[in-house]
């Protein structure tokens, strides 16, 4: 897999703990400008964290040439997490066929509580 960042994984600050076929784990420091108010990370933060972490599972899990997109995505929010704390990610998969993949992405905060799940299905797109 390319070690250079996404750009926007870059932009957010994404930093990438590790990744295998069957598990990629991610942390992201909550800044204030991933924020809403009160001063907790945005849903719509929490929701790129998760995808920009389930695109990077799919790719590793792709046959040379091929890319992916993301299809569908469902979010469940049960815990703000407070700016200064770091939210971790950590994607395994549901579903990985041929056309499309499912992941499950577990965001918690740094006392370990659960923060969000997130499931999304990733179309896997032929090698052009």
């Amino acid at each position: 897999m390319d070690t250079e960042p996404l750009p926007f994984a870059k932009l957010m600050g994404l930093t990438v703990l590790s990744v295998t076929p069957e598990r990629v784990e991610a942390e992201l420091k909550v800044r204030d400008d991933l924020c809403t108010r009160p001063a907790v990370l945005h849903g719509g933060a929490v929701m790129a964290f998760a995808d920009t972490v389930g695109a990077i599972a799919t790719v590793a899990n792709l046959p040379p040439g091929a890319g992916t997109t993301t299809i569908e995505s469902k979010t469940n929010f049960f815990a703000a997490i407070p700016m200064g704390d770091t939210a971790r990610a950590e994607c395994t998969p549901l579903h990985r066929g041929r056309t499309t993949m499912v992941w499950q992405t577990r965001i918690s905060r740094s006392d370990g509580r659960l923060a969000a799940i997130v499931t999304q299905t990733q179309l896997v797109l032929p090698a052009r």
